[in-house]
């Protein structure tokens, strides 16, 4: 895949960036570049590699799953005109 001037200049548009038309010939032979080296990157064999989170091995850190600030449900809804239950209760609008 090759991206030529009309291109570079709309995606400058696009992303409102005011480009020159020397600009948009430096910006096509890099994006050019960049489309190459991903292209490169496709051709790899990646059949059963993993995906990894680092590169180095690392379990991640979790913390436990505990309520650490919870049971408010009476202080929430204490200045509800009405309630239910620890639930607002509000008129039906939908018939």
């Amino acid at each position: 895949m090759s991206v030529d001037v009309t291109t570079v200049k709309r995606v400058a548009k696009l992303a409102r960036l005011a480009v020159t038309e020397e600009e948009a010939q430096q910006m096509m032979g890099e994006l050019n570049g960049i489309l190459g080296f991903v292209e490169q990157l496709s051709e790899v064999n990646v059949d059963g590699v993993e995906p990894m989170t680092s590169v180095t091995p690392m379990a991640m850190k979790k913390r436990a799953d505990v309520v650490t600030d919870g049971d408010l449900a009476a202080r929430i809804v204490a200045n509800a005109p009405l309630t239910d239950n620890h639930f607002f209760q509000v008129p039906k609008v939908v018939e």
